[in-house]
Formats: structure tokens, sequence, C-alpha cells
């Protein structure tokens, strides 16, 4: 069996997650991560590249003869990191810039849907400010408002009232969010429940991969402002076998399909964020990443080689079978600096990490931090992922919410509630 070095681009806890997985595997001779982070670096190898410069990024592959390139966030995807790889016949993880735009635009998304007849919202595109408001008011609310482009988890607005949906526009387009508001999409609201479902994809098939539920908002009891992502848990029950089928069937397959006669077949990860509705599972969004935090669930789980499969996507070449995942379930609790959606208080000191990984089944993944010395500061707004393992959602919370209560961290917060919808279920 032939060993890799493999270069991992990115620097949060999704890439911490990815770390301890590509570590694990018997293909995997050295792991370097670009730039990574505190964690990251007790399993491999930070290096500071830019993957923004591509030029850089192909020199380093050949000079550490770099068997396989995964790219975890969906920025250097969208600016074209993937295709400067295969150009230099380097395996890539990850789809190319033409198609990732199945993230990087949500407008094309639903052009896509409208198009193959997926089943999504109801919806319309704007980059006129009046036009966009008319249409809202026509409608009416609830409505959800939507930039464009990248936001970083944080350019959706579900709007439950005509002010909320006017003031979510007004924004968007006095450039809350740059660029990628200059348009804004307009969607019908969808009742349901929400999950996360990832399907592995070598541009021609896909495999169903994992499911999880996310916690968006930054308040128990979901409140507060929408984020990148308040913690998580894996598997979702609420995605049966049933609705697993009917979302290859209705949703992914058709996808592939339509970015194949695109001449921009999809290879990597493909993130349907769906809701789940009387009618049947809908498409919200489509990511072309792991979800952060859903990778630091679903990836514990995991329990075949992740080198080998994501090798296997990169060459068109997915095996047959269905990806194995241990019986468990996973939960992480995400610890974020104070002030965060908002403006976050770095620079705190955080204690008593070792306390917390020295629990049995406890997982803990770097987000924001950085070191000073000895000590280890928060650098950004999500900071820390806890994840625990356990039976059952409800023991694994448990777990998780223990080791969260040994970190030595004033500077920071979390939510309390993480996978109540699966535990009022009796999960």
């Amino acid at each position: 069996m032939d060993k890799l070095n493999i270069l991992l681009i990115g620097s949060g806890g999704r890439e911490h997650a990815l770390a301890n997985a590509l570590a694990k595997s018997p293909r995997c001779a050295q792991l370097y991560i670009a730039p990574g982070n505190p964690g990251t670096a007790r399993v491999g190898a930070n290096v500071a590249l830019d993957p923004a410069d591509h030029p850089v990024v192909l020199t380093f592959c050949r000079e550490k003869q770099i068997g396989l390139v995964v790219v975890g966030p969906e920025q250097p995807l969208t600016g074209g990191l993937a295709d400067a790889l295969i150009g230099a016949e380097i395996p890539v993880f990850g789809p190319t810039a033409a198609a990732a735009q199945l993230e990087g635009s949500k407008g094309f998304t639903k052009d896509i849907c409208r198009e193959h007849r997926i089943p999504t919202a109801a919806y319309e595109r704007f980059v006129d400010r009046d036009r966009a408001l008319a249409y809202m008011r026509a409608q009416g609310a609830p409505i959800v408002i939507k930039a464009d482009g990248l936001a970083a988890g944080k350019g959706v607005v579900v709007a439950m009232t005509l002010a909320e949906a006017e003031a979510a526009i007004d924004s968007m387009f006095d450039g809350a969010f740059g660029a990628s508001g200059a348009e804004v999409v307009i969607e019908a609201f969808l009742e349901g429940e929400e999950a996360s479902f990832f399907a592995i994809c070598d541009g021609t098939r896909a495999l169903p991969f994992a499911t999880a539920q996310d916690h968006k908002r930054v308040g128990d009891g979901d409140t507060g402002p929408n984020t990148g992502g308040m913690g998580a848990y894996s598997p979702a029950s609420i995605v049966t076998p049933v609705i697993t089928a009917r979302v290859m069937r209705e949703i992914i397959t058709p996808t592939l399909a339509a970015m194949r006669a695109r001449g921009a077949p999809f290879t990597g990860v493909l993130y349907a964020g769906l809701m789940l509705t009387k009618d049947g599972p809908q498409l919200i969004e489509y990511n072309v990443r792991f979800g952060d935090p859903e990778a630091q669930v679903i990836l514990p789980r995991f329990d075949g080689d992740l080198v080998e499969l994501m090798l296997a996507a990169a060459k068109g070449a997915l095996p047959e079978g269905a990806p194995r995942f241990a019986s468990q379930a996973a939960l992480t609790v995400v610890l974020a600096a104070k002030g965060y959606p908002g403006t976050p208080e770095t620079g705190t000191e955080i204690r008593g990490l070792e306390r917390a990984e020295a629990m049995p089944g406890v997982v803990v993944t770097h987000a924001g931090t950085k070191r000073d010395g000895e000590r280890l500061l928060a650098s950004g707004g999500r900071v820390l992922n806890v994840t625990a393992l356990a039976d059952n959602v409800k023991a694994a919370r448990d777990k998780a919410y223990a080791a969260v209560d040994v970190i030595d961290w004033p500077g920071g917060f979390c939510r309390r509630d993480i996978g109540w919808r699966e535990v009022a279920r009796g999960k």
C-alpha cells in the first residue's frame, strides 16, 4: 500500500477534525496543514501557505511530493484552487470553481433547481433594492432573505415580519456582506425541520455519507442572530433511510447530472442543507465542503479510511459500497468568544483543555486559537469544539457538557441546549 504525503487547506475546527481523520489512515505518510492551528499542529505539520497564491501552493506540492490535497473551506474552492491543482495533475478532493458555484452563488443553485425540478422553495433574484422590496411586500412574511454570495454562514435572514425583511434587504444592499450582497435572493418560507445531508461525489456518482443537525442561532432555544454554527450532532434520526433515498434520487443525483451537463462535474463533498417538510425533503442551499461544526461530529464516527475515500472521489472512481460508520452518536458544543457573532473578544486565555481531553470519548478541536508561549489564547469568534461520542445523543450531550465545564475560560460562552430536538425524541 503506497503511502501519501497529504496537504490539508484550512485553519478551523473543521480542519482539525479532518486532520484527525486523515492522520488515522494507513495511507498517510506526512500530513501538512496550511495554515492550521495549535490543534492541527499536534497531528501534522502546520505550514505558512496562502491558498490564494496558487503558484506557491503548486511549488510546495511538488517539493513535498503531495499525493492528495484536501481543501477544507469554501473560499479557496470558489477561488479556483482545485482548477490549478488539476491542471498540475495533483489529486484534489474538492470541486472546481465552476462546480463550486453551487455554494458561491445561491441564485445559481436556485436556477439549477428550477431548471431540473429539484424540490426547493419558490424564489426570485434581485440586483435592484426597490424591486426586491416590492416583491417582498407582495409575498408577505414570513420570508427568507439571502445574500447571493459567500457570507461565512451569516448571510441568511429568516424574517418573521415585513419590517425584519425590509431591514435585511436594506442591510445587504448597503454593503453588510460586501460584494456577496450585491445580489439578493428572496425565498418562500418553508415549514419543517432542518437537517444536514452529506454525499461524497466523484463527478459522475455519489454515495450518501452522513447526516447531522446543526444549531445556527447564537442563543438557547434557537434565539438571537444566525452564526456559523453553535453545535451539532450526528446522526440525525429524522433523516430516515426512506428520506435518504428520496434525497439521493430527487436532489443529489439530478444536481450531479445538471453539473455534468454544464461541463462542470462536481467532485468532493456535497453538503445539502435540507428542510424536511410535509411534502418531503426540500433543498435550502448547498455547501461544497464539509460543514463546521458538522465535520466535528461526522468524522469521529466514520469507520473507514478517509484518505482512500477522498482519493477515489478525486480520481472519479468511488467504490460501490456505502461508507461505514460507528453505531455511536456524536455531539459537539461550540465554545465561542464573548461578543460573537458580533465583534468577539480576542486574546483571552484558555486553561484546562487537558482535563477535558482526558475524559473518555471526548475530543477537543481548535477553531480560533493561537499560542503565546505556553499560553493558549482565543483568536476568533468560534474558538473550540468539545465533541463527545456515546451510545445515544443524550449520553453524548451529557458527556460533552461535562467536558465543557472543566475548561477554564471566563472569556467564552456556549449554548446549553445542543441536541434538544433529538433528546426530546428520546434518542
